[in-house]
């Protein structure tokens, strides 16, 4: 069972491990999500990274591409942000496989990066915190949302379930926790939320 959306522990079993180009040196029986960071986008070594992502795209063990997106707190000037965000886009829809989004008070333009996309792979913000304001609009355009140790109650409860994913990002809280702790919000049994989780990762990670 596979439950852990997103973590940077590379010595998870059962998690989507997420790890930059450069760092992708992966281990049988391990699945891998590669992108540039926005928090890394500034910097003479970006185009190698590039170059490193675009043949990590294409391993068997490498099943989604990022995390990537836009951070108005940290990293290059959004216009350079941008601008690579849409070349994970494209990579993504070249390669088939769905998109891992980093969003810090940027929705609006995610969402505008969404509308001009081809919608040919899934996308998911990980670690969302944001409100049920900011989610309905995410939800409405079909995102899936993963929520970590650090959610909000309200959010998450305006999420579907069939739209819902869980991470552990770099939390020292195992999984299993912070599953409970969405299940305490949802009012449901954790043996239900895990079987719901564990079928909408596959599904998101699915290629049609």
């Amino acid at each position: 069972m596979m439950v852990d959306f997103h973590t940077h522990n590379l010595g998870a079993s059962d998690a989507l491990i997420s790890v930059s180009p450069c760092d992708f040196a992966p281990s049988a029986g391990r699945r891998y999500s590669v992108g540039i960071h926005p928090w890394h986008t500034e910097g003479g070594d970006v185009e190698a990274q590039w170059t490193a992502l675009e043949t990590a795209a294409a391993d068997h063990r490498v099943v989604a591409i990022g995390e990537t997106g836009l951070d108005s707190l940290k990293g290059a000037p959004m216009d350079v942000q941008l601008r690579l965000l849409k070349r994970h886009i494209a990579l993504a829809e070249a390669v088939g496989k769905p998109l891992v989004i980093h969003m810090v008070r940027t929705s609006q333009q995610v969402l505008k990066a969404w509308r001009e996309s081809r919608k040919s792979v899934a996308w998911a913000i990980h670690g969302f915190r944001g409100n049920e304001r900011v989610v309905a609009p995410l939800v409405e355009a079909g995102f899936y949302i993963s929520f970590g140790e650090r959610f909000n109650a309200e959010a998450l409860k305006a999420v579907p379930l069939d739209r819902m994913l869980a991470e552990t990002d770099e939390s020292e809280l195992p999984i299993g926790q912070i599953v409970e702790n969405m299940a305490a919000v949802l009012q449901m049994p954790v043996s239900r939320l895990e079987t719901v989780l564990e079928a909408n990762l596959a599904r998101f990670l699915r290629k049609d």
